[in-house]
């Protein structure tokens, strides 16, 4: 990917562009509900308006959120060389970039490989097994895990990467107040990782007693896809990322259960 910036976009040019972000945002969020009704229905039946109203109002809700962050993650990722580079060309009909796609799922995938081998480390420290969809058959998990993983791909990466990760290189380098340092980056991607790990807290919680080992596993285990994903933005641009953390899921989401479902 260029790192070189030689002008940058116009407001309105990253307005629409947040705009297509936010939309798929929306849709991805509409889409991850039946994921929730599977995993985690008790806390759905708290809600206090009907499911497709809740569906509308968080989607909604996600289109203008995750569009205003969208935003300003691209502004600010202009001086940096962090930038939407596919995305912006297929939207405003330019050369497309050539990406190596395939080193974003190859990546995606060797994280979602780690992450489920080491996940029997910790389980093995559990008092009882963890069972993450006990409700739910092997075909019914992965179907809904399917259209989660959207969710993940999308939505995760507009927060944790192209706003967060963009937002702490971007402070640092206004206090400095020179071009910041690949030491810089780590320190945003391990940040943004970190950050990634412990918003996947709540649904564990909703899952599992929230234990230690239980604390350790969702922040670490996530936290190491997350450093996949946001080296691929820092050096491949934010489609990668998304594409790594779609691959990831699909790993984690859809394979896993079938194979589990299979073994039983």
């Amino acid at each position: 990917m260029n790192r070189e910036q030689t002008t940058t976009p116009p407001v309105a040019e990253d307005l629409k562009l947040a705009l297509v972000y936010g939309i798929l945002a929306a849709i991805a969020i509409a889409l991850l509900f039946p994921y929730l009704l599977a995993t985690m229905p008790q806390v759905l039946a708290k809600a206090k308006i009907p499911l497709p109203a809740l569906v509308l109002v968080q989607s909604l809700q996600g289109f203008v959120l995750l569009g205003l962050l969208a935003f300003a993650g691209l502004r600010m990722g202009h001086a940096l060389g962090l930038e939407s580079p596919w995305l912006r060309a297929l939207v405003f009909r330019r050369p497309r970039p050539s990406q190596a796609w395939w080193q974003a799922i190859a990546l995606g995938l060797f994280a979602a490989l780690v992450m489920a081998g080491l996940a029997p480390l910790f389980d093995a420290q559990m008092p009882t097994p963890l069972h993450p969809l006990p409700a739910t058959s092997a075909n019914d998990a992965s179907w809904t895990g399917f259209l989660a993983s959207f969710y993940g791909g999308i939505s995760e990466e507009l927060e944790l990467r192209l706003f967060l990760m963009t937002l702490i290189v971007w402070t640092f380098a206004k206090l400095v107040k020179r071009a910041p340092s690949p030491a810089v980056f780590w320190l945003a991607i391990v940040i943004a990782a970190l950050l990634f790990g412990a918003g996947h807290l709540p649904a564990a919680a909703a899952i599992w007693p929230l234990d230690a080992v239980v604390i350790a596993r969702t922040v670490v285990l996530n936290g190491l896809g997350g450093l996949v994903f946001g080296w691929l933005y820092w050096k491949r641009g934010f489609e990668s990322a998304m594409l790594g953390h779609f691959s990831a899921d699909l790993i984690l989401h859809v394979a896993a259960p079938l194979i589990s479902g299979a073994a039983a």
